[in-house]
């Protein structure tokens, strides 16, 4: 019964109201967001009182947040969508990048990851690859071209890739790409490099930044809680570990965004635990540019094919992720950015009114949703993220990585975005 049981749940294991699936292209649901809101419960309205004054909540209280509903659920989606306005304004923002996945081999056997293979793996998602460095830096020299200010890479951690080897990667994308910004390798990959040539990571993330590594994604982080991640990715970096490669990258002048995959066997409380880390972590340093809530896409995923987790949030804990993520992590975090790729653009414009501002990026290249069976596409022009905007009656402001205006020198953002592929080595 694991199977139906978990088909049939939420996060709270209370029966799923919704039929709505992240990546799906599913029509999401209509919430209580946009009506007025009237009997609210006084413990939430006390809890929204003091988001508002920038108070740091307890576990409990914000697992608390995240079990609203009706009434309560309206009161912390208008909540958020208030505190956004006052924090950045009605601005909706995004980013013209490139993503650039350079290998889908990996050592490490996720049981959440759709993207990765082993060496001689070939299934209906594609074979095996690894790009080499002259196809990188053709992959980066034509987003520069199509006026991309970033280009966004990380892979598999190759069993033949050492420090050495993310190094050659940051120097092709700048020889190629001179003026581009580099957002580059989770703290997964950057431990494996320091680990592989022996350096201390503060060290190894000094000689990044020297050949031109400008920001890391704050991805690997999935949940940070080392119950969740002993059974998801037991073998991944742990808690402390992606938390101290963010802290030192902080220190050595390298940004980094953060992230949370929710949706899978974890619970609010796991929620609670994260956010509260990452709030931590951004009041000792500041040097977290936005958060990203990423909804499991579960159709390709190894441990959704054994019946062993939910087929990702319903579509109240998608929308309610960006409200309470924007409440709880208020004054320290700034942005909230909305995944288009897995909550669609429906999806997404809800969320713009939930406490999010941020639509990420264009991608011209979306590997690691579309091998996780993700239907939303590969690119996102500009001409359908205003349209996006308009409909909501907000702006929309062409940003760079570091959430500054995009260069003139970038040009307008074309309206045909979407890169050519070009030869990639395979590996057999």
């Amino acid at each position: 019964m694991i199977r139906p049981v978990l088909q049939a749940a939420d996060s709270a294991g209370l029966a799923r109201l919704d039929q709505w699936k992240a990546g799906t292209g599913d029509t999401p649901p209509l919430l209580p967001t946009f009506h007025a809101v009237t009997g609210v419960s006084r413990s939430v309205a006390r809890l929204l009182d003091r988001c508002a004054q920038g108070e740091r909540l307890t576990e409990g209280e914000v697992t608390g947040l995240f079990s609203v509903r009706d009434n309560d659920l309206a009161a912390v989606i208008r909540a958020a969508d208030d505190m956004r306005r006052r924090t950045v304004g009605d601005a909706i923002t995004y980013v013209t990048n490139r993503n650039i996945n350079y290998t889908n081999i990996c050592l490490y056997h996720c049981s959440f990851c759709a993207f990765s293979k082993g060496g001689g793996a070939r299934d209906a998602r594609g074979p095996a690859y690894r790009l080499d460095l002259d196809e990188i830096g053709r992959r980066a020299r034509e987003a520069q071209d199509r006026r991309a200010t970033e280009v966004c890479l990380q892979g598999g951690i190759h069993p033949h890739y050492t420090g050495a080897t993310y190094l050659e990667i940051v120097r092709a994308v700048k020889a190629a790409a001179p003026g581009i910004h580099v957002h580059a390798f989770s703290p997964l990959e950057v431990t494996h490099g320091a680990r592989t040539l022996g350096l201390s990571l503060s060290d190894y993330l000094t000689e990044l930044k020297a050949v031109g590594l400008s920001s890391l994604p704050g991805t690997a982080a999935e949940i940070l809680d080392e119950e969740i991640r002993n059974i998801i990715c037991p073998d991944k970096v742990g808690v402390a570990e992606w938390l101290e490669v963010m802290e030192v990258a902080h220190s050595v002048g390298l940004r980094s965004t953060a992230t949370i995959m929710y949706g899978h066997i974890e619970h609010p409380r796991h929620w609670a635990r994260h956010l509260l880390l990452l709030r931590d972590l951004q009041a000792r340093t500041g040097g977290f540019t936005e958060f990203v809530p990423l909804p499991f896409v579960h159709m390709e995923a190894p441990m959704w094919r054994k019946g062993l987790a939910r087929p990702g949030p319903t579509y109240r804990e998608a929308v309610l992720m960006h409200a309470v993520a924007r409440l709880v992590l208020h004054p320290h975090f700034v942005n909230i950015q909305t995944s288009w790729v897995k909550m669609g653009p429906e999806g997404a414009a809800h969320c713009l009114q939930a406490g999010a501002n941020d639509l990420g990026g264009v991608l011209m290249d979306e590997s690691i949703t579309r091998a996780a069976g993700g239907k939303h596409g590969q690119a996102m022009d500009a001409d359908a993220m205003a349209r996006l905007a308009e409909g909501i009656g907000r702006p929309l402001c062409r940003r760079n990585t570091l959430y500054g205006a995009a260069p003139a020198s970038a040009g307008p953002q074309p309206h045909a975005i979407m890169a050519t592929e070009g030869p990639q080595t395979i590996t057999a």
